[in-house]
């Protein structure tokens, strides 16, 4: 894995990103156009406006995630904690590409 998207921002975006840092992995952050300045968007090695402010319009829009992944070739995605990561749409997307999708896998 050489490229990952964070599909998420604020400090949960960041801590993703600094751990695939630590692995030789380059981060892509998406961000609204209120959080260009924001602290995971100048983090990242790449980032990518996706869309207006509210969550429903950038960061919930599982086919724009999917669309911004595959024209940076990206190997997968990381939805992060909300936003993403309770959406089934993101899943469903992923499967019908190359894209790894990353979860966190808690045991019971």
């Amino acid at each position: 894995m050489n490229k990952i998207l964070v599909a998420n921002r604020g400090e949960i975006a960041i801590r993703v990103m600094k751990t695939a840092k630590k692995m030789g992995i380059k981060t892509v952050a998406v961000y609204s156009t209120v959080d260009r300045n924001a602290p995971h968007v100048k983090f990242a090695d790449e980032a990518v406006c996706i869309g207006a402010p509210p969550s429903n319009q950038s960061y919930l829009k599982a086919n724009k995630i999917i669309e911004v992944a595959k024209h940076l070739n990206v190997d997968g995605i990381h939805p992060g904690y909300g936003f993403l990561s309770e959406n089934a749409d993101l899943q469903s997307y992923a499967k019908k590409t190359t894209l790894f999708l990353l979860v966190l896998a808690l045991k019971p």
